[in-house]
């Protein structure tokens, strides 16, 4: 079967929900801040000035000390253990850059503990995503007596159990959603299990992994040691995963950005560099859109290993090298998401037009990027995605969702026809014998039926405050700019700031980037002109109406060593729409 890419079809109309404006209260409640961080605050939830201080600060919130998670306690000893027995020791990590980051974390943190540890990273296409049976026999054969897993494993119960037959000890650290039955592991350290008393619930794997080493430093410290050290590698994986940016998840990030702008690691400096990048202004939306796709694009296009040696080498020409074939990597994953995307679409959507959930599979989908490719067929169709690649006896598909529908709660209720399955209520991934996918694909029709048919599903945009762009005097920007900062990092969970203005005037507009898939425009509003920037909405070029409403961020672009305001329109509509 040979790829013909098809267009990317226009992304559905979003129904814009504006903030009521803040209580007068909550406004004399929040007055040491400016008339609009008041207002962003109170959009986020906060009503009181000293959580507002804090959230702004970055300050680690109460009860985050490692020691609530169940079985710390347990996990430090039998670290602690293996160390002073000199006994051989295993990281088992994931394949994405979550996966990655906390393999290079513990990796790093072992070595400084004098160990020689054995980082083991899947292959996605040979071994599929957690612990298998073959790794775990490969590791036995190498003498490992100790196994600790980073973003994976709590799922994987006959895994463990085999590890614990071979006599091998095994600590396992993941974020994912356990399953009715724990695996037999030694300690499990995972807040979403149903007696763990710790607040944060919604820590990455990464994130998990730096616990346990504050944890371990905390009972055994080690001169010129701090967990600390690794918060950019925390910042990173958290960020590339999606985890939301708010509670603990904030605090680590925020520290670990500064990090990043501070301190170089020579891989993520290289990585930087090839990607056009200053490290010294990495900032979240850089780690989600610049960063984080190159370090995932290893484990998509071959082996994640690439990314694991990026970020622990000290060698700046190894780091140069690895980041060029990072870089690579990355470019041809694009090309093949845009054309698995369009694939799917053809195979699916053009058949069953009105299906509440999507799927299509297929010899010829790359198993490492078909997430991706649902992830965009959800943008433009907003319905579950389910894209997967499919040999001769089984199907491995990833699952992308709405927030009006669990992904992993309707798997949940598939687990009877499932190999293996796991994930988020957003984001998920299974294996099924070809002989069930038929039944598995109906009865998801049904939950999804269930569940959605009875809803209007249009995506919803957000809108922080209204702005009458006519009286936005320059000089405000910078004002304005200030209070924005003071919301980073900005991701799931802490969105950044979104304004929406009417009826300004489209004075110049044009395609750029591949396949001129976004705008370039100038909009004017009263005597002011704005430049912006509409990323895929490349569509509206042949049919721009002269006045539009605009829903937009502000940032600074930079371009040759020129800075300059640019509206990032993030969702445009005829100025005769309400």
């Amino acid at each position: 079967m040979e790829f013909v890419e098809l267009p990317t079809p226009k992304p559905l109309p979003k129904r814009w929900k504006i903030a009521h404006r803040l209580p007068e209260h909550i406004d004399r409640e929040l007055a040491e801040f400016s008339p609009l961080m008041r207002q962003l605050l109170y959009n986020r939830g906060f009503t009181k000035a000293n959580s507002a201080r804090a959230y702004i600060s970055g300050s680690a919130p109460d009860n985050s000390d490692p020691v609530y998670l169940k079985d710390i306690p347990i996990a430090v000893e039998m670290l602690h253990s293996a160390l002073q027995k000199d006994e051989n020791i295993a990281i088992y990590g994931d394949y994405d850059a979550d996966g990655v980051t906390a393999s290079a974390l513990m990796y790093e943190f072992l070595k400084k503990c004098g160990a020689d540890p054995r980082a083991y990273i899947p292959s996605r296409f040979d071994e599929g995503y957690g612990l298998n049976i073959e790794a775990i026999n490969q590791l036995a054969s190498e003498s490992v007596q100790l196994i600790i897993t980073v973003d994976c494993g709590v799922r994987s119960i006959a895994e463990a159990q085999h590890a614990k037959d071979l006599g091998i000890n095994m600590i396992i650290t993941d974020h994912h959603q356990p399953g009715e039955t724990l695996p037999p592991a030694d300690a499990i350290i995972n807040p979403k299990q149903t007696d763990d008393l710790y607040p944060d619930k919604m820590l990455a794997g990464v994130g998990l992994a730096y616990k346990l080493v504050q944890a371990y430093l905390q009972s055994y410290p080690i001169a010129g040691v701090n967990a600390d050290q690794w918060l950019d590698l925390v910042a990173i994986g958290t960020i590339a995963d999606l985890a939301p940016l708010i509670g603990e998840n904030r605090t680590l990030v925020k520290a670990g950005l500064d990090l990043i702008q501070t301190q170089t690691r020579q891989g993520l400096f290289s990585l930087a560099q090839v990607a056009g990048l200053k490290i010294e202004k990495t900032n979240a939306g850089h780690i989600g859109f610049i960063l984080g796709p190159r370090l995932n694009a290893a484990g998509r296009m071959d082996s994640a290993l690439t990314s694991f040696d990026l970020l622990v080498t000290q060698d700046y020409l190894q780091a140069g090298k690895l980041a060029q074939k990072l870089e690579v990597q990355n470019t041809q994953r694009q090309g093949m998401t845009r054309e698995i995307q369009a694939q799917a679409i053809e195979m699916a959507y053009s058949k069953e037009p009105d299906a509440l959930i999507f799927f299509a599979a297929s010899p010829d989908f790359n198993e490492g990027v078909v997430g991706l490719a649902a992830s965009r067929i959800v943008e433009a169709f907003y319905r579950p995605a389910i894209i997967g690649n499919r040999d001769e006896l089984q199907t491995t598909a990833s699952c992308r969702s709405i927030p009006e529908f669990n992904i992993t709660r309707a798997l949940d209720q598939c687990a009877d026809l499932l190999i293996r399955y796991g994930g988020h209520s957003a984001a998920a991934g299974f294996t099924v014998s070809n002989e069930n996918i038929s039944a598995l694909i109906d009865r998801l029709k049904e939950i999804a039926s269930e569940q959605l048919k009875d809803l209007n599903l249009i995506p919803e945009l957000t809108i922080d405050r209204e702005i009458l762009l006519d009286n936005l005097h320059p000089k405000y920007i910078p004002d304005i700019l200030e209070d924005l900062h003071q919301l980073e990092p900005t991701g799931r969970g802490n969105p950044g700031a979104i304004f929406a203005s009417r009826r300004c005037e489209v004075r110049q507009v044009r395609q750029v980037g591949t396949d001129g898939l976004h705008l370039k425009l100038r909009i004017r509003a009263g005597t002011h002109d704005f430049e912006a920037i509409a990323f895929r909405q490349g569509y509206w070029l042949d049919n721009m109406p002269e006045r539009i409403d605009i829903a937009y961020t502000f940032e600074i672009n930079e371009f040759r060593g020129h800075q300059s305001l640019q509206l990032n329109i993030k969702d445009i509509k005829p100025s005769s729409e309400s």
